[in-house]
C-alpha cells in the first residue's frame, strides 16, 4: 500500500555524477525528484576526478561555473607522458571553443557536494543518504518504485519513474533482469597515493616503460597514481611483495625514488577491476538506466564522469516536461537510449583500442624504445587538437542550451569521433587478421 510520504515523481537511485546531475536538472525543471545514496557521505577515494571541458561548459550554461571553480582543483591544458625516455603530448585542449579549455582535476566528493548543495535550493529536490535500494517494486510488470534499507529500517518508495544511476555493480539493473554485454578488457589498475612536490611535472597520461604503465594525476599535494597491470594478476603481485611493487614504481618514474617508501601496506593500494560493458536495452516500463549502470566505461581518457553527465542531461531534457505534467514517459525512455548509445559505443571502441595498446607494453619487460612510426604519427599537425576535441568534448556532447555555432561544433565533434573510432576498429581488425594468417 502506497504512503504519500514515500511517493515521488522520479526516484533516482545512486548519488554519483549521473544521479546528482539528473536530480539537479529535473528539480530545476520543476519535477519532484528524490535521489537515494546508499552511503552516509560522498567521500570515496580513488574515484575518477577528471571534469572535462564538456562538463565545465554545461556548468557555465547553468550559471554554476564560477562557483564550481572556487573549489580546490588543478587545471590540465595538455595531456601527455613518456614512452620510454621519449616525451610526447597526446591531447591539447587549449583550442577548444568553450569557456574552459582545460580538464579540471577535482576530488569527486567536492564535485558531488557542490551539486547537492545547489540542488537543495529547489523545493522539489530531496536527497536521502544511507538509503540503499535492495529491490524494485513491480505493479503488473511495470516498475513502480524501490524497496530501500535505511538506518531506521526498511521502506518502499513509490515513483512514476525510477532512474538507475547506481554504477557498474547496479542493484537496479540486476533486479530488472537486464542483460549485460561485456567487452573483454586485458588490464586492471592499482590505485595509490604518493606525495607530490611543487616541481613535479603534470603526468596525466603517465609513463610507459619496462613492461609497465604508470598514470600520475596531480591532486595538489599528492599524486593519485595508477599502475596498469595484466588483468587478474593483483594477487600474484602481492605475493612477490610490496618492496617489489615500490621498486617497479621507482623504476618507471625515477623522480619518485625518494617517496615510494610512503607505501607501507597493501591497504594503501586499491584494485580497480577495469570493465567495459553495456546494456542492449537501457529501459523497461517505469525504469531507465544511465551512466555506468547502462554502460561501464574504462578509466582510459577519464571520460566516465563526463559521459554519465551527458546521459543525465539528455534524460532530463527528454523526460523533464512530461514528468512535471504527470504524462506517461513509456514511449520516451527509448529516445534517451537512442540519443546516447552511439557516442557511448564509439567511445568504448576507442577505449578498447587503448587497452590493446597498453597490453602490448607487458610483452617487453626491458627498456622501451619508441618505434619511429609513433614518433612520426605523434607529430602530425593538428593531431593533438583532434584528440583534445575527442577526449575533452566527447562525441555528441549534450547542452542545456544551444546556439547555431554550438550545434555546428557538436556535428564536427561527432563526425570526427565516429571516423576516428571506425578507423581504429578497422586497423585493429586488420592487424588481428594479419596475425592469424601468419599463424596459419
Amino acid at each position: 500500500m502506497q504512503n504519500s510520504d514515500n511517493r515521488t515523481t522520479c526516484c533516482v537511485v545512486g548519488g554519483g555524477p549521473a544521479g546528482m546531475m539528473t536530480g539537479y536538472l529535473l528539480a530545476r525543471a520543476g519535477v519532484d525528484v528524490t535521489v537515494l545514496e546508499k552511503h552516509g557521505d560522498f567521500f570515496r577515494d580513488f574515484r575518477g576526478d577528471t571534469v572535462h571541458p564538456s562538463t565545465l561548459e554545461v556548468f557555465h550554461e547553468l550559471g554554476l561555473l564560477e562557483d564550481l571553480l572556487k573549489l580546490p582543483h588543478q587545471r590540465v591544458s595538455v595531456a601527455g607522458g613518456f614512452l620510454g625516455d621519449f616525451g610526447f603530448t597526446a591531447a591539447d585542449f587549449r583550442h577548444l571553443p568553450v569557456r574552459c579549455p582545460f580538464v579540471a582535476l577535482m576530488p569527486q566528493w567536492d564535485f558531488l557536494n557542490f551539486l547537492a548543495s545547489r540542488a537543495r535550493r529547489f523545493p522539489s529536490f530531496q536527497l536521502e543518504m544511507e538509503h540503499e535500494v535492495s529491490d524494485l517494486i513491480l505493479d503488473n510488470g511495470r516498475v513502480a518504485g524501490v524497496a530501500v534499507k535505511t538506518p531506521a529500517g526498511t521502506k518502499d518508495i513509490w515513483a512514476d519513474l525510477v532512474i538507475g544511476c547506481d554504477g557498474r555493480h547496479s542493484t537496479v539493473r540486476r533486479s530488472a533482469g537486464f542483460e549485460v554485454l561485456d567487452t573483454g578488457v586485458p588490464i586492471d589498475v592499482l590505485w595509490f597515493r604518493i606525495s607530490r612536490k611543487s616541481g613535479d611535472a603534470e603526468q596525466l597520461l603517465g609513463r610507459l616503460n619496462y613492461g609497465k604503465a604508470l598514470i600520475l594525476i596531480n591532486r595538489g599535494e599528492y599524486f593519485q597514481g595508477g599502475l596498469i597491470i595484466r588483468k587478474g594478476t593483483f594477487e600474484q603481485i602481492k605475493g612477490v611483495g610490496l618492496a617489489s611493487f615500490r621498486e617497479s614504481i621507482a623504476r618507471i618514474a625515477p623522480f619518485l625514488q625518494d617517496r615510494v617508501e610512503e607505501l607501507q601496506d597493501w591497504d594503501q593500494v586499491k584494485l580497480l577491476t577495469v570493465q567495459i560493458n553495456h546494456l542492449p536495452r537501457w529501459y523497461r516500463p517505469g525504469l531507465l538506466c544511465i551512466g555506468d549502470a547502462a554502460h561501464a566505461m574504462s578509466p582510459a581518457g577519464g571520460v566516465g564522469i563526463n559521459y554519465a553527465i551527458q546521459d543525465a542531461i539528455a534524460a532530463a531534457r527528454i523526460l523533464g516536461r512530461p514528468l512535471r505534467k504527470g504524462q506517461s514517459t513509456a514511449d520516451l525512455l527509448s529516445r534517451v537510449q537512442r540519443r546516447r548509445e552511439l557516442p557511448v559505443r564509439l567511445m568504448q571502441i576507442l577505449q578498447k583500442q587503448a587497452h590493446v595498446g597498453f597490453a602490448r607494453i607487458f610483452d617487453n619487460p626491458g627498456s622501451l624504445t619508441p618505434p619511429w612510426q609513433f614518433k612520426v604519427v605523434i607529430r602530425i599537425p593538428g593531431l593533438q587538437r583532434l584528440m583534445g576535441r575527442v577526449v575533452g568534448m566527447g562525441i555528441l556532447p549534450e547542452h542545456v542550451r544551444r546556439s547555431p555555432q554550438r550545434r555546428k561544433a557538436i556535428g564536427v565533434a561527432c563526425g570526427v569521433g565516429a571516423a576516428l573510432a571506425v578507423l581504429l576498429y578497422r586497423c585493429s581488425a586488420r592487424s588481428r587478421n594479419t596475425k592469424l594468417a601468419s599463424l596459419a
